[in-house]
């Protein structure tokens, strides 16, 4: 039995991939030529090369396989222009319009799909759970409507007869993360004290090995045509501050920008920056200050329920993602113990 993984380079993708080796799986990932596909080297799995975007490549992927973790997407807090939206959209709602035409094709058994918590509706008296309908006309980021339409094309492929279970994932914090993530670079910037401040506002995080086992659990026991939304737990950004501030002995910053400032600063900067800087990395968009002041909490009710879902530690999962950072030299620890205030790197495996 064949287990294909798709977007096995990416944050959720390597620690799925690697718990699934550990489980004895065989397993295949699909992967693009000429991307940044570090997160498998050296692992014991099948490769395969395409696009998603490419029906007839990514139904050679899905060939001979039984089960599927469908994981890849285009993440972005960017609203972009015209060019971008088709990039999103072909991305997260063509590939997978792909990925299950080609899964039915195939008769593969069953079929996990990533869904994203931006996609739930939000009510704002108390948590989000499956019940809750996406509101489509509000201000919302193409990727978050891109995942929104994932969904859907989810429905009409059980509609259809394939066993297919959206994954519903909050943000994830963890080790094994390669590109990095935008939290991962957080984390990094923060060990090397490049954060002087920060901006209020708070949202569910999940620990990759919890949302790895949300997966897992999907596949084996989550009902055909349902989603189940996976969180480890709600935090402030105040909160997140505070456990890197222990987890890598660097102060968090002393400035806390209030919402409106940053709303307004992250809105100027939407402005210039596509259009003089187009490449530079952001920490910060009116997308990201906007999701965040939303405060948006995760009900995993359902998850626990049916599946026997059960949330670990955030703390543990940033302690794991910090380590791994040191391990493979992405972050330069202080050496504190000798006193003299440089610093050493300390390299390890990737």
């Amino acid at each position: 039995m064949k287990t294909l993984v798709t977007g096995a380079s990416g944050h959720l993708g390597a620690n799925l991939v690697r718990r699934l080796l550990e489980d004895g799986h065989n397993v295949r990932v699909l992967l693009r030529q000429g991307s940044n596909n570090t997160a498998v080297d050296n692992l014991q799995v099948e490769r395969s090369y395409g696009d998603l975007r490419d029906f007839d490549s990514t139904l050679a992927a899905v060939e001979g396989c039984d089960r599927i973790y469908h994981c890849a997407a285009k993440v972005s807090t960017l609203d972009g222009d015209a060019h971008f939206h088709q990039e999103i959209y072909d991305s997260n709602v063509l590939g997978t319009i792909h990925l299950l035409r080609a899964a039915l094709n195939a008769k593969v058994t069953k079929v996990v799909v990533t869904g994203s918590f931006s996609a739930v509706g939000h009510h704002p008296s108390h948590p989000s759970d499956e019940t809750i309908p996406f509101y489509p006309f509000g201000k919302h980021l193409p990727y978050e409507v891109s995942k929104a339409f994932m969904e859907q094309e989810c429905l009409k492929a059980y509609a259809d007869g394939l066993d297919v279970v959206i994954a519903v994932s909050c943000a994830i914090l963890g080790p094994n993360d390669f590109k990095p993530s935008r939290m991962g670079k957080t984390l990094i910037d923060f060990a090397h004290g490049k954060i002087p401040a920060y901006v209020g506002g708070g949202f569910d995080f999940v620990a990759a090995k919890d949302i790895v086992a949300g997966h897992i659990l999907a596949m084996e026991k989550g009902r055909g045509g349902q989603k189940y939304i996976f969180s480890s737990q709600f935090l402030t950004i105040d909160e997140i501050m505070a456990i890197f501030e222990e987890v890598t002995g660097v102060a968090k910053p002393k400035l806390c920008l209030p919402s409106k400032v940053m709303a307004g600063v992250a809105g100027i900067a939407d402005f210039i920056y596509p259009r003089f800087f187009p490449k530079a990395p952001r920490r910060f968009t009116s997308g990201a200050v906007r999701i965040l002041q939303m405060h948006r909490h995760a009900d995993t009710n359902k998850a626990q329920i049916e599946l026997g879902y059960q949330p670990t530690s955030v703390k543990q999962a940033i302690y794991e993602a910090y380590q791994d950072f040191v391990r493979r030299g992405l972050i330069v620890k202080a050496d504190k113990e000798r006193g003299t205030g440089n610093r050493e790197q300390v390299m390890g495996n990737s």
